[in-house]
């Protein structure tokens, strides 16, 4: 199972006005999987960190929430969040500029290189049968 954090987070927030990852990616992976009858074999987690010195206390936040799903068996991937320059429009139509932190297509080259290191199709047995990707946008199993 393929998780992007940022996507997770957003959904999170949207469902149940969550404003704190505090969500447990290791109990919904295996949930998401019991609930549709599979075995799960690999739950990977992706996200952007900020750097610490833009923002200590998400760093350190990160950091040691991955460490805890790495423990859980989570296998976990993040980089360094990108940062530029964006304009807003304020409701009194004043614009301001302000340095946004992005995070980068990480889960898609990780699926990208998982797909073409397990090949399109013809799996050894005990191979996964199917990716499954948790987005904004709901739960997805990508047959293969």
């Amino acid at each position: 199972m393929f998780v992007d954090g940022q996507n997770l987070f957003h959904a999170a927030r949207a469902a149940f006005d969550r404003t704190y990852p505090d969500y447990d990616v290791h109990a919904l992976g295996r949930a998401i999987c019991a609930s549709n009858g599979w075995a799960p074999s690999e739950i990977r987690f992706y996200t952007g960190l900020p750097e610490p010195s833009d923002n200590v206390r998400w760093y350190r936040f990160w950091m040691a929430k991955l460490a805890a799903m790495g423990r859980q068996g989570v296998y976990v991937v993040s980089r360094p969040l990108r940062y530029r320059n964006q304009t807003v429009r304020l409701p009194d139509g004043t614009e301001h500029t302000v340095l946004v932190g992005e995070e980068k297509g990480i889960d898609v080259v990780d699926l990208r290189r998982t797909v073409d290191r397990d090949g399109p199709g013809d799996r050894p047995p005990g191979r996964i049968a199917s990716w499954t990707i948790v987005t904004a946008g709901g739960v997805h199993d990508l047959a293969r």
